[in-house]
């Protein structure tokens, strides 16, 4: 996500390094690449124009402070700007009564999907969700709702089989809503390949009956502008509150995104991070912005950890990291946490710094393969890996169906991290400066530990033990 955009950033940036202050003149290559950046990264010309030029009148005036770098200062401002661009402030849903929300927008940008999920959150937040079957017009439409429904244990409404009135569903879905004893009713509308007449009077007849407090459209993030130009038109002809960004894990421009708010005036609500039903993320535009300068989101990341982990399991595992005793059961418990966290790919963006490291590669697989090799092993194996002799080895990797050098790399990595653990000192700085020190943009200086760096085994890149060498800190952003 916004790969290409960072990239360009982080070159306009450092053209500023080394200068005492900001100038017309030496700032002006640095605009003109970031406007540069922005438009291929499918920002609007308009809003790419207006967000530059915004950015160079601050640097020039008198908001400026004079005790930091220039390439600091215009990375501040540029954040702030940024910001404002994506929207002040978290927009939150109205769930006053009558509680009702309408998901609109076209084919395959994710609407029934995002009715679940939206369904998901509400129940995890303890909120009472039904899910209201009106896209009448795609076929398996109402049961894929009722799978997802099923799948979250939220009722589903059906219309009766044959309906093709999507207005009369939405009527029916009413007053099964009230026999339901209320709750917050999320009423999933057909779309069409692209906006025409005939939808938007649907859509407009279906509002009007059901009386919405929201009306949220669902966007494709990976179609760029053609998602701000639908929204616009969506927006104009039934007055949506709110947008929902679908597949932003995938789009590696990001510009749909960028430009929404200020093209359409309506704000992004929730954001899809990827295809389970529990990847719908609440959007903040000021953590969003840092994701995009390379600050990472730590805030959101240790939301999710904090969601997803089990307290008494996270002090086992603390006493006997710091007791050395850390064995692969341990280990394994770990793998299974971060996995509960999402993508590997999300979690590194969410680190400060990672961003700006090149080369570095997650893979899924090899996170499957470590898993096989461990499974693999007797619980006593586990236990004490000392005890792995080279017939033991063999044996795991035919068990695991994975060659004897995967078995002798894991095991090496595995004693790299125990050796880590086992230095206090060096554990404390490591994560003093996961906490905001150490290197540039809070990522701390990992080059003394091997290239291995402490992190589990399925992180492919240039680095001995699959993890890159760090012999120079990452270039991240900070302030």
């Amino acid at each position: 996500m916004f790969e290409a955009l960072q990239e360009k950033l982080e070159g306009a940036f450092k053209k500023l390094r080394g200068h005492s202050k900001i100038s017309e003149s030496n700032i002006s290559d640095s605009m003109r690449e970031i406007r540069m950046g922005l438009l291929e990264a499918d920002v609007d010309f308009k809003v790419a124009k207006d967000l530059v030029e915004n950015v160079k009148t601050k640097a020039l005036g008198e908001e400026v402070l004079r005790t930091v770098s220039p390439s600091q200062q215009i990375v501040k401002i540029f954040h702030d700007e940024l910001v404002v661009l994506l929207g002040e402030g978290t927009a939150t849903l109205d769930l006053n009564p009558p509680q009702r929300l309408l998901i609109a927008g076209l084919n395959g940008a994710g609407k029934t999907t995002t009715s679940g999920k939206l369904a998901a959150l509400l129940k995890k937040q303890g909120k009472k969700p039904l899910l209201v079957a009106c896209d009448v017009f795609r076929p398996a439409a109402v049961k894929q709702l009722v799978v997802l429904g099923e799948s979250i244990g939220v009722p589903v409404f059906q219309p009766e089989e044959g309906e093709k009135d999507a207005v009369r569903a939405a009527k029916q879905g009413l007053e099964w809503v009230e026999k339901q004893g209320g709750g917050i009713a999320i009423f999933d509308t057909a779309g069409r390949q692209e906006v025409d007449e005939g939808l938007l009077e649907e859509l407009i007849k279906i509002k009007n009956v059901v009386q919405p407090r929201e009306v949220l459209l669902v966007a494709d993030a990976a179609t760029g502008q053609q998602a701000v130009s639908v929204a616009k038109t969506f927006n104009d002809a039934i007055g949506i509150t709110g947008l929902v960004m679908t597949k932003l894990d995938g789009d590696a421009r990001g510009g749909a995104l960028l430009s929404m708010k200020q093209v359409t005036g309506c704000p992004v609500k929730f954001v899809g991070m990827g295809e389970k039903i529990d990847q719908l993320e609440v959007f903040h535009p000021d953590r969003m912005a840092q994701r995009i300068l390379g600050m990472g989101d730590v805030v959101s990341l240790v939301e999710k950890a904090a969601d997803a982990i089990n307290e008494e399991d996270a002090m086992r595992i603390a006493k006997r990291v710091q007791e050395a005793k850390f064995d692969f059961n341990d280990f394994l418990g770990q793998m299974k946490f971060m996995r509960k966290l999402g993508p590997l790919e999300s979690i590194l963006g969410m680190l400060p710094g990672m961003g700006a490291l090149k080369g570095l590669n997650v893979e899924e697989k090899r996170m499957k393969h470590v898993e096989a090799i461990i499974l693999s092993m007797t619980a006593k194996e586990r236990t004490k890996p000392e005890l792995l002799n080279g017939s033991r080895r063999k044996r795991i990797a035919n068990g695991s169906g994975r060659p004897v050098v995967e078995v002798n790399q894991l095991l090496k990595q595995f004693e790299m991290m125990r050796k880590l653990m086992r230095n206090k000192g060096m554990m404390k700085g490591l994560m003093g400066s996961m906490m905001g020190g150490g290197g540039a943009g809070g990522m701390p200086d990992l080059s003394s530990l091997g290239g291995m760096g402490g992190m589990p085994p399925g992180f492919g890149g240039g680095g001995k033990g699959g993890m890159p060498k760090m012999s120079k800190r990452p270039k991240g952003f900070k302030f």
